[in-house]
């Protein structure tokens, strides 16, 4: 089955989410006031809101057989 672009946007997303929840861990790690703190709170909520939306829509895809089951190898 060829690559879906809607596919592949999914995956895209899901890794991008979690280089934000990683990069939110990192830098309030590393902070040096309350402002870091607030910045680094929000990007991993988002990251982790992100995260949990497209990994619903990657398994609304797979309930269709819409996902291309090769990817998953």
């Amino acid at each position: 089955m060829l690559e879906k672009k809607c596919d592949s946007n999914i995956e895209r997303t899901i890794e991008l989410a979690q280089e934000m929840i990683q990069l939110a861990r990192y830098g309030d790690e590393h902070r040096e006031d309350p402002g870091c703190g607030v910045l680094y709170g929000i990007l991993l909520d988002s990251g982790y809101r992100i995260l949990n939306l497209a990994q619903e829509e990657k398994q609304r895809h797979l309930d269709k057989g819409w996902w291309n089951e090769s990817r998953e190898k």
